[in-house]
């Protein structure tokens, strides 16, 4: 990745995160749980989800570290209250989901403009988003806290498996590095069959 399309990534980046997490607050809030909009996190406002670490520098320090093979960002995460839900044997679940699916509506919105002017001068720049759009949502999904996959797993662990989840619940970071480090590389083949399933 050159220094140009780097920078691009990094501005699409950004509020491809933070859409990710309004769309937490926003699921949280139909389902009866109103903590992100009494913080006021139910906005695109980037002021209210711009995390220091992890939207500016954990993702330049991951570039440079990976030698540029690996660049990943977060917004602060929207607040909510699983209690406050009305479902509460799946709720968690579909406010855990609604990032990632918000992320690949994203990505199946610009890219169908690839599909339809393949030869458009923004071309580049939109292939950047919906790249950036796919990565997020995969990578999200990756079943390990605090990744929101974590909440789709937890929805279905069985109860004898509690152990499990206390296991991911007070060490899921230290794997979750462990993973970005020497595993991420499994969610690549994903990325590239659903950016060319939507592209074409």
């Amino acid at each position: 990745m050159d220094f140009f399309s780097l920078i691009l990534y990094f501005l699409v980046t950004i509020p491809s995160a933070i859409f990710h997490e309004y769309m937490h607050g926003w699921m949280a809030d139909r389902l009866g749980d109103p903590t992100a909009r009494y913080a006021g996190r139910l906005t695109l406002n980037p002021k209210s989800h711009i995390d220091l670490f992890g939207t500016i520098l954990m993702p330049l320090g991951l570039f440079f570290l990976s030698g540029g093979r690996f660049l990943f960002a977060y917004a602060k995460p929207v607040p909510y209250n699983p209690y406050n839900l009305r479902n509460q044997r799946y709720g968690s679940l579909l406010v855990g989901i609604a990032g990632p699916l918000a992320n690949f509506l994203l990505a199946i919105v610009f890219g169908l403009f690839l599909r339809f002017f393949p030869g458009s001068f923004l071309s580049p720049f939109i292939a950047i988003i919906v790249l950036v759009n796919i990565s997020l949502g995969v990578f999200n999904l990756v079943p390990i806290p605090p990744l929101d996959g974590s909440k789709i797993l937890y929805a279905f662990l069985p109860p004898a498996w509690h152990k499990v989840q206390d296991f991911l619940d007070r060490y899921g970071m230290w794997v979750l590095l462990i993973f970005v480090f020497y595993f991420s590389w499994v969610i690549g083949p994903v990325i590239d069959f659903l950016f060319n399933l939507i592209v074409g």
